[in-house]
Parts: C-alpha cells; sequence; structure tokens
C-alpha cells in the first residue's frame, strides 16, 4: 500500500516519506491510501485518522 499527501490547496500528490518532511500541521493536508502498483484507489482523499484507521483495518486482516 502507498500512502500519499498533498496540502488541500495543491493538486500534486506526494508519496509520505515520514514525518519530519512537513513544514505543516497533518490536518492542513489531505491524504489517500492507494494499491501498492498504485493502480486502485483504497481510500479515497480524506483526513489522516480516517486513513490510518483504514490501513491498519487492511493490515490486520492481511496477516490473520
Amino acid at each position: 500500500m502507498v500512502l500519499q499527501y498533498k496540502l488541500k490547496k495543491s493538486s500534486r500528490w506526494i508519496d509520505y516519506k515520514g514525518k519530519d518532511k512537513f513544514k505543516r500541521k497533518v490536518s492542513d493536508y489531505d491524504w489517500r491510501l492507494l494499491s501498492h502498483d498504485k493502480s486502485k484507489l483504497l481510500v479515497k482523499p480524506t483526513n489522516y485518522t480516517r486513513v490510518m484507521k483504514r490501513f491498519r483495518q487492511i493490515e490486520f486482516f492481511k496477516h490473520h
């Protein structure tokens, strides 16, 4: 899975590399989750909390 983010006013999505790259608060960004090959949108653009909740659900069922 690929976690991406962009500023709410921007149109360019950036792959998540780590929280030390941010210059603003996490809430200033839109977040989305894509499949590993970036062909399927797993979570529509929304806030960080919702994307991470879904990410943990997918990881849980993938390993059980």
